[in-house]
């Protein structure tokens, strides 16, 4: 049985699972608010000093590190998220290989439940 539809704070009624309108516009208003604080993303390390580093990770390390995925590896992760921490950015120990899908999906959704 479908679930029912909820009412936006606006007032509109909206399908379940599903955003308004209003509501999108306010999420990529607050990005758009965000990066403009945001480092670029030399300045918070990822430069070409990263990019030689991750092109070998990904080289010895070429598949998704995710539980049950297996996928090719696309991305360094870093598995206790940096936060500007140069030293644990660079630590190896520190890095796992994960496919777009996961890094995007599912470590995201990790990071911000924490």
């Amino acid at each position: 049985m479908p679930k029912p539809p909820h009412i936006c704070i606006c007032g509109q009624i909206v399908a379940h699972g599903e955003r308004c309108a209003c509501q999108v516009k306010r999420t990529r208003e607050r990005n758009k608010r965000h990066d403009r604080r945001r480092p670029t993303a030399s300045q918070r390390g990822y430069g070409s000093a990263w990019r030689k580093a991750r092109d070998l990770f990904l080289k010895i390390n070429d598949r998704c590190a995710w539980p049950s995925c297996g996928a090719p590896a696309t991305t360094v992760d870093h598995i206790i998220a940096h936060r500007g921490d140069m030293k644990l950015f660079w630590d190896r120990s520190n890095w796992q290989p994960l496919c777009t899908r996961c890094h995007n999906r599912h470590k995201q959704r990790q990071e911000r439940s924490t």
